[in-house]
């Protein structure tokens, strides 16, 4: 088993002078309430409020794209892993070829059973949970046989061998 390096933290310059400048200022934004230090005289905008200013910058078709992908989807009955499905088909009738939409197929082919895909998900998980406890309980009987092996050796170097 490998062993963690340990790393040397270097020592951050510390200067007193600096530390008596600094002064805990609150945020222009009205409302805030967030506190940092800073030198004194200057103003600040504390991060949160930098972002949301960056946000409300964008367009709106900007915002959608960046973080409406997460909402788009959920109302929609797709399973797990339907991007990589070589073939799926929504309720709406929309086709997907390995997550890309066929607009020229929409309506042509059969709504994909999604029951029947979640059921095949959960067999899956049974079986390969099945297999991995058979796995454990054969490595705990190897290991119980190989202690016997090494008590077997400790004996017979310490001349207690067939008695």
């Amino acid at each position: 088993m490998a062993t963690k390096r340990r790393r040397k933290v270097k020592k951050r310059d510390y200067n007193p002078d600096l530390a008596q400048s600094l002064v805990w200022t609150m945020c222009s934004n009205e409302g805030c309430g967030i506190e940092e230090k800073v030198p004194e005289g200057d103003g600040l905008t504390c991060s949160t409020c930098t972002q949301m200013k960056a946000i409300s910058l964008l367009s709106e078709t900007e915002r959608k794209s960046l973080f409406g992908s997460a909402q788009t989807n959920k109302g929609l009955s797709r399973p797990r892993g339907w991007r990589w499905l070589a073939e799926f088909v929504d309720s709406d009738g929309n086709v997907f070829v390995k997550g890309k939409e066929m607009p020229e197929l929409k309506g042509t082919l059969p709504v994909t059973d999604v029951a029947a895909i979640k059921a095949r998900q959960k067999a899956n998980k049974e079986k390969r949970k099945i297999a991995d406890n058979k796995n454990l309980l054969k490595m705990a009987a190897e290991k119980k046989e190989l202690k016997k092996a090494i008590e077997a050796q400790k004996d017979f170097l310490d001349h207690k061998a067939g008695k």
